[in-house]
């Protein structure tokens, strides 16, 4: 039986998936004017044999668009293209929720809109370089530290996000709070400095996180929200710190209280990151009460082994479903499993994107 685990029926909130397979959410930029269209349709309706499908990271806001070619859902032109990818993904018979990544400090003017701006909790620039369509790779620039108007206006977006893309067809939103983007650029004690209610201890670190959390329950119903947690992540700067671990705990703690759908854990390890400890994912199922996402290097073994031990009740694949559309079957025939081609990952158009083969 705890080999069949990962191809059983699980209820997620007001939807029945129909295994516990989750397309993990993975940044593609093929959204030219950053607006999905047909092709980024045929793309999610190709994987929607996953139980859940969760899309690439999508900006609630003009100033969230961190990287070229990225979509948003803040627009009626967006929500119009997004209605499309919904209407596609569902007429297979999958699920699908969007995650909302407003990037923050994580971007470049080269890849904004007129009139956005490059915000972050405080004015620390992201370590590194980023790739934009117009100049190459270019140096992070500074970002202007939020204002208490800043923050208002950004956890609004967040809310008005989750309504749109609702309206839209989505069955649910991920609120992306990993890999450095502004959720965790808050809760991060190295893009957060400030010493107001916003930041310093634990309990103002979360503020942040939580009001949005707040604010899209009240808009759409908590059960229709994930969060994406990287605890020991360090894309885009993160780092750890003494209280890393009981943050994540009390954040886990509070989104329980709020009714939230599902926490989704990422372990980045497998890319050369920190491994989580062990107790800490052990603590954080114990705390939160609804479903757990377990995500980083899986194959069908490792995921039925932490299915049936309970650590887990969904699990995310990211990568294998580049090239495999159709993962779901494979993963149930034990089938060797196509190389997707790095080179294709985040370039314009189909190739290395719509055709990989449906078999």
């Amino acid at each position: 039986m705890s080999e069949s685990l990962l191809f059983s029926p699980f209820k997620l909130g007001r939807i029945q998936l129909k295994n516990r397979v989750v397309m993990s959410p993975m940044t593609r930029n093929r959204s030219g004017g950053n607006v999905p269209d047909e092709l980024v349709a045929t793309y999610y309706s190709q994987r929607s044999e996953a139980g859940l499908i969760v899309t690439e990271g999508t900006s609630p806001s003009p100033n969230g668009l961190g990287y070229a070619r990225i979509p948003g859902v803040y627009s009626q032109a967006q929500a119009e293209g997004w209605k499309k990818v919904t209407t596609a993904v569902h007429g297979a018979g999958g699920h699908i929720f969007v995650q909302l990544m407003h990037t923050g400090r994580v971007t470049h003017p080269a890849n904004l809109p007129a009139g956005a701006r490059v915000l972050g909790p405080s004015s620390i620039a992201t370590p590194g370089q980023m790739y934009t369509d117009s100049a190459g790779l270019q140096d992070f620039p500074v970002p202007e530290e939020m204002t208490e108007t800043d923050i208002e206006r950004a956890i609004s977006e967040y809310a008005a996000a989750a309504d749109l893309a609702v309206k839209a067809g989505f069955d649910g939103v991920e609120l992306h709070g990993a890999n450095g983007y502004l959720l965790e650029q808050f809760l991060n004690v190295a893009s957060n400095q400030r010493r107001d209610r916003w930041g310093g201890t634990v309990e103002n670190r979360l503020r942040f996180a939580i009001e949005v959390v707040k604010r899209v329950a009240t808009a759409i119903g908590p059960d229709r929200i994930g969060m994406r947690i990287s605890p020991y992540g360090v894309f885009n700067g993160s780092t750890t710190d003494p209280e890393t671990d009981a943050l994540y705990l009390q954040l886990a703690e509070r989104l329980s209280a709020l009714g939230m759908v599902y926490l989704h854990l990422v372990d980045h390890s497998s890319m050369g990151a920190p491994k989580p400890p062990e107790a800490l994912y052990r603590k954080i199922r114990s705390t939160f009460r609804g479903a757990l996402i377990l995500s980083g290097g899986y194959d069908r073994v490792r995921a039925n082994e932490d299915l049936a031990a309970g650590h887990c009740d969904l699990v995310a694949f990211g990568r294998p479903f580049i090239s495999n559309p159709r993962l779901v079957t494979k993963l149930q025939a034990a089938a060797s499993l196509r190389d997707p081609d790095a080179n294709t990952f985040y370039t314009p158009g189909e190739k290395g994107y719509t055709d990989y083969p449906l078999d």
